[in-house]
């Protein structure tokens, strides 16, 4: 069989992987020289023993046309019989299943191979089994673990807050004004431990987006404001001015997830703002077939041979490592997320000028405003 790497687009698995006639004869060398070795002892004892030529050369036609049509008969069969092994590939989708799936086949080699594949695959089914039953045990702990954590979290979140407000006949906080200050930092770093669960929890709920999931119309005029709202400690201590224009604009999508990687891009740009009047600009433009929300900052921007690669898991690039904190992360989740979403994200930026992170909502036939008359 001729095998090459890798299945070009648009190509079935049939056509990658063929049994060439050039390539079955090559295989059946060894039978062909057995033939022909045959065929000249047979010639050899029957001239030496008194047959006429013609009758030798009679008996050798009647040879090789027998053999040639066998070898075209077992070149048939076994083509035929991988093209529908192939066709058969081309049409699952778990392809491991293939010794369940194989056709009867009247060569004993056939069957051999089909009963090592079959013990072979249920041996990978078991162990992907075993590895699925981890992972979901990780992801239920993981789950479990933010849940409770967002108890103190939540806490700690208020008593700041409480304690903001609290008067003594002494004024605000006992009138030590660094006491503000110290509530505050609390609170950023306390804002910026939930920022790091929240992304724990949403990357372990990644791969079963579809499990809390709830399309809605969404403003995004509003979500904007509110994933501003969330971070503005963390946007007043790094003084960084924010807009958000988005106008009527509305989508349909999960708001919930939305806000989560709103809240990515935020901190992205805060992460890497300039290093004087730093800004970030949020804004809405609607298309025939399309919602584009933009995010863009002022920032440290991304170098071009860099920004093909800023969505890969774990790629930092020069910005991070500049930045301790970098974990290449953030955009990684993101786009998973968008994926999921069906909504396409895209980046454009020039180093040491800015970032402008867009995000494309689709918009749907299915959708129909009417109007009442």
């Amino acid at each position: 069989m001729k095998v090459e790497s890798g299945i070009r687009k648009g190509q079935t698995l049939w056509e990658e992987v063929s049994l060439p006639f050039g390539v079955f004869l090559r295989d059946k060398l060894l039978l062909f020289l057995l033939h022909i070795t045959c065929m000249l002892a047979l010639t050899g004892f029957l001239l030496l023993t008194g047959y006429p030529w013609d009758s030798c050369a009679l008996i050798l036609i009647c040879w090789l046309l027998i053999l040639t049509a066998w070898t075209l008969y077992e070149y048939h069969e076994r083509r035929t019989y991988f093209s529908h092994v192939g066709h058969i590939l081309d049409k699952v989708d778990q392809r491991f299943l293939l010794g369940e799936l194989m056709p009867e086949s009247p060569h004993i080699g056939d069957r051999l191979y089909r009963e090592m594949i079959r013990r072979s695959n249920k041996s990978v089914i078991e162990r992907i089994r075993r590895v699925e039953d981890e992972q979901r045990e990780y992801r239920e702990y993981i789950e479990s673990w933010v849940h409770e954590i967002k108890g103190p979290i939540t806490s700690i979140s208020l008593m700041c807050e409480n304690r903001r407000y609290e008067q003594n006949d002494s004024g605000y906080l006992g009138g030590n004004a660094s006491g503000n200050t110290t509530i505050r930092q609390i609170a950023l770093e306390n804002q910026k431990v939930e920022n790091y669960v929240d992304m724990a929890l949403y990357y372990a709920r990644s791969d079963e987006v579809y499990k809390d999931y709830v399309i809605q119309e969404t403003n995004l005029q509003t979500t904007a404001e509110e994933a501003v709202l969330k971070n503005k400690y963390y946007l007043i201590q790094n003084q960084i001015q924010v807009e958000v224009r988005c106008g009527e604009e509305k989508v349909y999508t999960d708001r919930k997830w939305i806000l989560f990687i709103l809240n990515q891009l935020i901190l992205n740009c805060t992460k890497y703002k300039a290093k004087e009047n730093a800004g970030i600009r949020i804004t809405a433009e609607a298309f025939p077939n399309c919602v584009h929300l933009l995010v863009e900052d002022n920032g440290a921007g991304i170098k071009k041979e860099e920004l093909p690669r800023i969505f890969e898991k774990g790629f930092t690039g020069t910005n991070g490592r500049k930045n301790d904190r970098a974990t290449g992360m953030g955009l990684y989740l993101c786009r998973k997320l968008c994926r999921k979403l069906g909504i396409e994200i895209h980046a454009q930026s020039e180093y040491g000028t800015g970032t402008s992170i867009v995000l494309e909502f689709p918009v749907s036939s299915y959708v129909i405003n009417e109007t009442p008359v």
